[in-house]
């Protein structure tokens, strides 16, 4: 079984990130595009925090800190990808405005193309090796074919046949899941993710990188004045990454080497994988926060 993930790692990679976005695809429709018109505040602010905010912060960490350079590397991809497609979920489970985090993500989706490679390439440049170059090309492709062509296939499909792609896109998702849940036993198997061997200093300060822009996502989103709905489909989109896109990156700027050992590509890993953690715990209480904070409100209301 290690054996056997070792060899096609890449693909498995690149499976469970075509299942996701065909997964989200198969829920949007082009009318949820057609709302980002109706609302251009909401969605500006949704894209600054995504495009700018979160990449600040990334550097910011990267600047003051003295991490090992595959913590930089792991918090690079994550501040370069866009997020989730569980954001959405989430969002709905929150009671936040759906059609925001949608437009949201497919958004940044879209401009994640020229995005990424460009937040890498700024971000984490000098902490490659000398032999390095950035892949800007491969990983635009990558994110073409990977991630906004099964996008657009889900959607055709919600298009042609309605009345199935609801479970289309469940039993996606679900084999997106199984697909990251097999990265993560077969790194593990292969020895490649050992917290005990990393030292205790640098994983708080991940663990402060992953907190922190949690904090400041869900804090700077507030000061613009939106209403409680929008905020809470701006906090998924910041808090919720689409890890499946960075697991991607990772094997894609690290290719396997079948007996040979990176420790800079397991570092990589460990930090997407502990963010990915993070997010589903930090997910949920932000759903049942905001459900309680909405249900006090219509409490308050009814009252009066």
């Amino acid at each position: 079984m290690v054996q056997w993930y070792l060899e096609y790692e890449y693909w498995v990679a690149v499976v469970q990130l075509v299942l996701a976005m065909l997964g989200m695809g198969a829920g949007l429709r082009v009318a949820d595009f057609q709302k980002v018109v109706l609302q251009p505040k909401a969605v500006n602010i949704g894209l600054l925090m995504q495009l700018v905010i979160v990449p600040l912060v990334a550097f910011g960490f990267i600047v003051f800190t003295h991490l090992p350079a595959g913590m930089i590397i792991g918090i690079a991809i994550i501040a370069a990808i866009p997020g989730g497609t569980s954001s959405n979920i989430f969002t709905f489970m929150a009671r936040g405005n759906v059609p925001l985090s949608i437009s949201i993500t497919a958004l940044t989706s879209v401009a994640c193309l020229v995005t990424t490679p460009l937040i890498l390439d700024f971000l984490i440049a000098e902490y490659m090796p000398d032999s390095f170059t950035m892949p800007t090309l491969r990983i635009a492709i990558e994110i073409g074919l990977c991630l906004l062509l099964p996008l657009l296939l889900g959607m055709g499909i919600l298009r042609r046949f309605p009345d199935y792609a609801g479970r289309f896109s469940t039993i996606c998702v679900r084999g997106s899941l199984l697909g990251i849940a097999l990265i993560a036993a077969g790194s593990i198997g292969a020895g490649r993710l050992n917290i005990g061997d990393t030292p205790t200093a640098d994983l708080v300060t991940l663990l402060g990188f992953i907190i922190g822009l949690t904090v400041i996502g869900v804090g700077l989103t507030k000061a613009f004045g939106l209403a409680q709905q929008d905020n809470t489909a701006i906090e998924m989109e910041v808090v919720v990454r689409n890890i499946n896109l960075g697991l991607l990156l990772k094997v894609s700027l690290f290719p396997l080497v079948v007996g040979e050992v990176n420790a800079l590509a397991d570092m990589v890993l460990l930090s997407l994988l502990l963010y990915g953690a993070w997010q589903l715990i930090m997910g949920f209480a932000l759903i049942f926060w905001r459900r309680n904070s909405t249900k006090r409100t219509t409490q308050t209301v009814t009252s009066a």
